[in-house]
């Protein structure tokens, strides 16, 4: 074997090795800016609701909505930090 193909195959490891790394991080950065997002619209919610006890319906389903949205797009980012994981 030629030194220039096992230096090529080490560094191919240790990329491999970071964007193993990378994609743990990745996925919990997803996860605690999906717990924020959705800590933030809960406590907006509540003050409105707080201030205008007549809109509270609204406000609540628009709540639940927003933060269906947000688990979503972190399961997605989520899973696709798996695929980098495993595949």
């Amino acid at each position: 074997m030629s030194p220039l193909f096992v230096l090529l195959q080490a560094t191919v490891e240790v990329a491999t090795q970071w964007m193993k790394m990378g994609a743990g991080f990745a996925a919990a950065i997803a996860v605690f800016a999906a717990a924020w997002g959705i800590g933030k619209i809960g406590s907006t919610a509540l003050e409105a609701i707080a201030r205008q006890p007549e809109a509270g319906n609204d406000i609540r389903s628009s709540m639940i909505v927003s933060a269906a949205l947000i688990e979503g797009v972190t399961f997605f980012a989520i899973l696709v930090c798996f695929l980098v994981l495993f595949v």
